[in-house]
């Protein structure tokens, strides 16, 4: 963490942030479709008796984590449209900083999502660095985990993003 991050960033390091629960359960049909888009024809995802053996019961594909909270840019009832990874765009403002780039995503998997998981989710601001110049511009690299839980609490993977906010033409 930087020592010329403003208070009311620095207050947020480590501090659950937009939690929300998915607006939809898992569902086979997606899994399906998302397996076929790629020609996935693991039998783990296809073939419940091979999905007993291996997992006690089907699973989503573990790629398909953040699937289930990929905003729809409408539905009915929704005042302002929902944005993926909030935090990003929140620090962003806050610094002043109008572009940036995701540099680094990874993603680590727990429990296994299961047909019928109604998942929630979380955001962790986890550092931001003091400014930087690279060829970008002038700006600061910073780490967002999105801590993904099913409907009993149990921790089923989390992704870190690690992203660079810049003023292009400050370098």
């Amino acid at each position: 963490m930087s020592d010329d991050l403003p208070g009311e960033i620095s207050a947020l390091i480590d501090v659950p942030q937009y939690d929300e629960t998915g607006d939809f359960p898992v569902e086979r049909g997606y899994i399906w479709t998302a397996c076929a888009s790629v020609e996935n024809g693991n039998p783990l995802f296809w073939d419940d008796e091979v999905a007993a053996e291996l997992t006690d019961g089907p699973i989503a594909a573990p790629s398909m984590l953040s699937t289930w909270f990929r905003p729809h840019h409408w539905q009915p009832g929704l005042d302002k449209q929902k944005l993926p990874l909030q935090v990003h765009f929140d620090l962003k403002e806050k610094l002043n900083l109008p572009e940036a780039v995701m540099s680094d995503n990874t993603t680590i998997f727990h429990e296994p999502v299961r047909p019928g998981d109604l998942l929630s989710t979380c955001q962790r601001l986890r550092s931001v660095s003091s400014e930087k110049k690279t060829k970008l511009g002038t700006g600061r690299f910073w780490v967002i985990d999105v801590e993904y839980r099913n409907q009993r609490g149990d921790l089923v993977g989390v992704e870190s993003w690690t992203g660079f906010g810049y003023r292009k033409g400050q370098e």
